[in-house]
Order: structure tokens, then C-alpha cells, then sequence
């Protein structure tokens, strides 16, 4: 059985508008590209994170990376990989990749929209707030392992130890 969209529920508004407004409020810098690209960059504790959102009206849906300003070095690849599958284990939404072009390491999200009047600003600062959430969650893991020569395995488990009271 086949349903018929109406125009209203054949194509959403486009997401990167909201996503223009709520970047611009927090006065982070940004290139809007197109009116299927836009760029920017949020502040973290660990490093700044560059943020790329890619709209398609064809399939009705938002693809979405936080990218580390973190170069991977080639001997250290196969170690990361190993480390991002164990990040990967821990998140409910989205999931860490490697950029293969620069060697980055990314968290990728997307969201469908077919049916839906458009995203909500709300579900736009959400999917935002937990990339650069989990990346400052694992930022310290990723150094372990790059820099501090640490097993995959052995960098989670020191990264996520649970800090209480204040020194």
C-alpha cells in the first residue's frame, strides 16, 4: 500500500536554517556554503570542534560531524580504529569515525525527516550539545593513545574514571 504525501508532507523545511540561528547565537564563527552545507566552529574544553552539516532534500535528511582538531599519525591508525570501536560501544547516539581524507577523527550523526514540517530547534541543539559532549568525553582517550602510547583498552579505561569532590 502506497499513501500519497500531500506537499507539506513531501519535503521538509530545511534544517540548516535552525541551525544557522542557533550557531549565530552562540557566536560561533560559520560559512553557510550553500543552502545544503554549512560549516563552523564550537569551542570545547580540550580543542575547538569543527562542525559540518550536510542537507539533502532528495532523501529528506541532516548528516552531521563534530571533527577533532587532532591529526592521527599513520602508526597510531590501527590503534585508534581499535579505540574508536570501544567509544562506539558506550554511545546511544551517533558514532566516531575517521575522516580518511585528513586522518581526523569525527562524530557522525544524521537525522531523517521525511514526513516531518522540519527539525525543531531543540532536537538541533540536542544533536549538537551531546557530539561535543561524547568528544570531550573521550578527547582525553584519543590522547592516550596518540600521544600517551596507550593500549586502546587501557586509554578508555583511564579516560572514564569517574572524578569526585574537587582537588
Amino acid at each position: 500500500m502506497s499513501v500519497q504525501p500531500t506537499q507539506a508532507q513531501d519535503s521538509a523545511a530545511n534544517p540548516l536554517d535552525i541551525v544557522e540561528q542557533i550557531v549565530a547565537a552562540n557566536e560561533w564563527a560559520f560559512d553557510r556554503r550553500s543552502d545544503s552545507e554549512m560549516a563552523a566552529e564550537a569551542p570545547g574544553k580540550w580543542c575547538d570542534y569543527g562542525l559540518y552539516f550536510s542537507w539533502s532534500h532528495e532523501i529528506s535528511a541532516m548528516h552531521f560531524t563534530c571533527a577533532f582538531d587532532l591529526k592521527v599519525p599513520a602508526r597510531r591508525r590501527s590503534a585508534l580504529y581499535e579505540l574508536l570501536a570501544l567509544a562506539n560501544e558506550r554511545l546511544w547516539i551517533g558514532h566516531f569515525g575517521m575522516d580518511s581524507d585528513d586522518g581526523m577523527p569525527v562524530f557522525r550523526h544524521s537525522v531523517l525527516l521525511r514526513g516531518a514540517p522540519g527539525a525543531s530547534s531543540e532536537s538541533i541543539e540536542d544533536m549538537v550539545d551531546i557530539a561535543i559532549t561524547e568528544c570531550e568525553r573521550f578527547y582525553p582517550a584519543f590522547q592516550f593513545v596518540l600521544w600517551g602510547g596507550k593500549a586502546p583498552g587501557e586509554a578508555m579505561q583511564a579516560a572514564m574514571l569517574e572524578c569526585a569532590g574537587e582537588a
